[in-house]
């Protein structure tokens, strides 16, 4: 059953599509998060496996938001790897080392293509398909990935 929340069908879907790619990212990066709290060696192996279980922490509750918003939006949401792996705008990386310096600089890479590609559909969502929830939804995510790559960031100096 269509929510009926005062949007038109057809811009539900295309909010839906762009949360999608949202979504796939959120998950990739979820993941190499994951990778670097497992695999990060080095003096620092304790403090930066800490602080990387923190951040995916983060991650995976962000994951849940775009899911359900999803869900609220009356359509289903992708769940199969082969569909994040076709959806999403970042890459999977193969690391030759295993140093935290290394995770950080790819991790934050990948926070500000996500925080390019949100502050891109926050107008699109407002004004394009008139759904002014998920352009506000977007923007406080936008605001976490900011901190988060601030973080990431702050380790670099």
């Amino acid at each position: 059953m269509q929510p009926n929340i005062g949007i038109k069908p057809e811009n539900l879907t295309g909010v839906s599509h762009l949360l999608n790619g949202i979504l796939a990212d959120e998950f990739l990066l979820y993941t190499k998060t994951r990778n670097a709290h497992w695999n990060v060696e080095g003096p620092d192996f304790h403090d930066k496996h800490k602080f990387f279980e923190s951040q995916y922490g983060q991650l995976d509750e962000i994951m849940d938001e775009v899911a359900e918003r999803i869900r609220i939006l009356g359509h289903y949401a992708p769940a199969t790897l082969k569909d994040f792996l076709k959806l999403t705008r970042l890459t999977e990386q193969m690391r030759e080392k295993n140093d935290s310096q290394g995770y950080i600089r790819e991790l934050l890479a990948d926070h500000e293509t996500i925080i390019i590609a949100m502050r891109e559909c926050i107008d699109r969502f407002a004004n394009e398909f008139k759904d002014a929830g998920t352009s506000d939804f977007i923007t406080g995510l936008m605001e976490e990935h900011e901190k988060m790559a601030w973080m990431l960031r702050s380790h670099l100096r």
